[in-house]
């Protein structure tokens, strides 16, 4: 049985004609709607336990109203959302604090509301307090507290007991980078405890390190269910995407699903990786100086012309990015036939492990104003460690160690 199960879940937000027609409809009296907007159709998916799952899409996708029937603040218009487990959930800053109360006194509240019992929470509480850190300002009214403080109380309370669904809406993109990295922490030890994890977040980072699977609303449906790095590509892809752009995938040799999108007017010809003796190479040594060389031709009349590259691990986090904008060396003006060789050089100062190479053909410094070409995996290198002393991690950056016996 799943844990969490959404089935043909839709939500629509209605006006009347008057409050007339709306107290008809309480009565289940026939009352038409002079305006119905559904802001979700037709959602389909379940979570087992012990899964843990990221919730794309751009604003207005529909994503905090999907959490919201998920914890059932909202009911849906249609379908059904059935739970087995408990949820905690962070679905907006403060969680309903009265800005009167102090923060200990929030925390009981907040907790009683979660059906915990004042002797649990008294229990708790010391814990509660030492987690969120905020000092003597946990007994002062919460109308003071900044919003970071408001998260560090909001999430303590939240994950105060272990909960077998966790969902959190956007919550850690407030407050300090101290505090985030110690919520990552508790997440992560309760994954290994066996919590199912839901997350809603713009960061890719976190979903990719966090999830193993993403699920990107658009329009308030689903649109795409899968790996969170295809499932990334496919989301950036659509952000680029005007009105004559196309989105396409090909599946790889190895599986992996590669994501291309843009209008056309450039494209990548040829893309190469060559070592420090020029050869095309698919295995690197860490720290070898190498060369990324890009072919590229203009098949329409452009205002300027950007490459942009990054370099991605085998989870999709970007290790290294930037674009000729930054770099500023912009192709004025090109013409249609033209080519351009551009060569990247650059050190692989990279962990041992498997990592890709992403294209941008663009008109500035992001892909949001022209999108002519974008392409995810556009070449798959690995990176061995033939020399260097062992190490862990995705960056290498060997120190020198000094030991001294103290005196």
């Amino acid at each position: 049985m799943s844990l969490l199960s959404v089935k043909n879940v839709g939500k629509a937000f209605v006006s009347y004609r008057s409050e007339l027609h709306r107290f008809a409809r309480w009565f289940g009296l026939s009352a038409k709607p002079s305006e119905e907007h559904w802001v979700l159709r037709n959602v389909n998916f379940d979570i087992q336990a012990g899964e843990a799952i990221g919730i794309v899409g751009q604003n207005g996708a529909g994503k905090s109203t999907l959490l919201k029937m998920i914890t059932g603040t909202l009911q849906p218009t249609e379908g059904e959302v059935q739970v087995n487990g408990r949820i905690a959930a962070i679905l907006e800053l403060g969680m309903g604090f009265n800005p009167e109360l102090t923060g200990r006194q929030n925390v009981f509240h907040a907790a009683g509301l979660m059906g915990f019992s004042a002797e649990q929470i008294n229990l708790a509480m010391p814990d509660i307090e030492a987690f969120a850190e905020i000092g003597e300002y946990f007994d002062e009214p919460v109308r003071i507290y900044s919003s970071g403080m408001q998260m560090r109380v909001a999430f303590s309370v939240a994950t105060a007991y272990r909960p077998e669904i966790l969902i959190i809406d956007e919550a850690l993109s407030v407050g300090d980078s101290y505090f985030q990295h110690k919520s990552f922490n508790r997440i992560i030890e309760f994954q290994k405890q066996g919590t199912t994890l839901l997350i809603v977040s713009h960061d890719r980072g976190a979903i990719q390190n966090l999830c193993s699977r993403a699920i990107l609303l658009e329009k308030g449906s689903v649109i795409k269910d899968g790996n969170p790095e295809e499932v990334f590509d496919f989301y950036n892809a659509i952000i680029a995407e005007k009105e004559n752009s196309t989105v396409e995938i090909k599946y790889l040799g190895d599986g992996r699903a590669q994501t291309n999108s843009g209008t056309g007017e450039a494209r990548v010809e040829v893309i190469s990786l060559h070592n420090s003796q020029g050869e095309v190479a698919e295995y690197v040594e860490v720290g070898e100086q190498l060369e990324l060389r890009i072919k590229v031709k203009v098949y329409k009349v452009v205002e300027a012309l950007v490459l942009g590259y990054s370099i991605k691990d085998r989870l999709g986090q970007v290790m290294y990015g930037t674009n000729t904008w930054h770099t500023k060396q912009v192709i004025k003006h090109p013409q249609p036939g033209d080519e351009f060789d551009f060569i990247v050089a650059f050190p692989a100062n990279f962990g041992e492990g498997s990592y890709s190479v992403q294209t941008a053909l663009v008109d500035g410094d992001t892909h949001l104003t022209a999108n002519y070409e974008w392409r995810d995996l556009a070449l798959v290198f690995n990176v061995v460690n033939i020399d260097k002393t062992a190490f862990a991690g995705c960056l290498w950056n060997e120190p020198k160690i000094t030991v001294e016996e103290s005196v």
